[in-house]
């Protein structure tokens, strides 16, 4: 074999693990892509809950404190 011949099968094999690693970082992108879809989901339902807790209490019983104890069962 020339020297030449080895040179190349090295720039062959060095291009081919490169190729493998590309793919893999693809994968693992897309991946990491889907998990950050369903943790946006995720943040813009508990954002709608807190918007709906917020109006629920805005529009509960205005300056009205309760104690605890308003809310005990009647047989305490």
């Amino acid at each position: 074999m020339e020297p030449m011949d080895i040179d190349l099968q090295a720039l062959e094999q060095r291009i081919t693990d490169l190729e493998i690693k590309a793919s893999f970082a693809e994968d693992i992108v897309e991946q990491l892509n889907q998990v950050v879809v369903r943790q946006q989901a995720q943040i813009d339902r508990l954002v709608q809950e807190l918007v709906e807790l917020r109006d629920r209490a805005a529009s509960a019983e205005p300056g009205g404190f309760r104690s605890l104890r308003d809310e005990l069962p009647p047989h305490y």
